[in-house]
């Protein structure tokens, strides 16, 4: 499997600044490098009986929270394909867009993409997604356990979630999307399903939370779209990541599109 196109090798760097205060675009650390070595860990999660109740349990939990602390706003739920192959491709500005997504999406067959530090820094979240059901991913370097899993998935018509940026912004806007999302639409020749997300930073959302005040938030989900590009070349793949970065940033507003303005 040639990857090596799409994801470059960098150098680890925080994820994202101690004090959440937002960084100029053009100031921008390169994106993270996963420190840890843990293959054992990406896999694609069964669907067991099990798994789905404890999806269903968190989805519901997931909506009462929402609605008891936030103000929500969604809208373009009628895109939502109601069943797979599809890539949902989600800008990622913080903590509360998995939230949103667990809570609104209407698919309990949604894989989604997550780092692995997370099950290694916060083991007790760690363990919740890992029962949950995610696909572990090593940042910073082409994964391919993860990339099989994704493709696993969308060939067994599933739904695979992916944030193109590759972490959570640190600008507060769009960053410069990695090639991932690219690769796995052009394998797998699945639809595209966009969605921009705003208000849900993590100094907005805790910020206004522990001034017990509800910070309202907003999810727009697109269109589907299928790509044109067919072949798995680097030229193609950033064609694809231009085109996908693009169409997330027409659902948002203006001052959120960063470098895709």
């Amino acid at each position: 499997m040639n990857t090596a196109a799409f994801m470059p090798i960098q150098t680890s760097t925080p994820s994202k600044p101690p004090d959440d205060t937002p960084i100029s675009p053009e100031f921008l650390p390169e994106k993270p490098r996963t420190p840890y070595k843990l293959p054992q860990m990406t896999r694609l999660p069964v669907l067991t009986a099990w798994r789905r109740q404890f999806r269903h349990l968190l989805h519901s939990l997931a909506r009462l929270l929402l609605f008891l602390i936030c103000r929500v706003k969604v809208s373009g739920l009628e895109n939502f394909p109601a069943q797979g192959p599809a890539l949902i491709v989600m800008n990622h500005l913080g903590d509360a867009d998995i939230v949103l997504g667990l809570a609104f999406f209407p698919s309990l067959k949604i894989q989604t993409l997550a780092k692995v530090d997370l099950y290694v820094e916060y083991p007790p979240l760690g363990w919740i997604m890992d029962a949950y059901g995610v696909i572990w991913i090593h940042r910073g370097t082409p994964d391919r356990h993860a990339l099989r899993a994704a493709t696993e998935a969308l060939q067994l018509e599933q739904f695979v979630a992916i944030a193109p940026e590759g972490r959570e912004s640190l600008s507060g806007e769009l960053e410069e999307g990695t090639g991932g999302a690219a690769y796995l639409a052009i394998k797998s020749g699945a639809a595209i399903l966009p969605v921009a997300v705003t208000g849900t930073t993590n100094a907005q959302v805790y910020g206004k939370i522990k001034h017990l005040t509800r910070p309202e938030i907003t999810m727009n989900v697109g269109n589907l779209f299928y790509l044109e590009d067919h072949e798995l070349s680097r030229e193609a793949i950033q064609r694809a990541t231009q085109e996908i970065m693009n169409r997330i940033a027409e659902l948002l507003p203006l001052a959120y599109r960063g470098v895709y303005k």
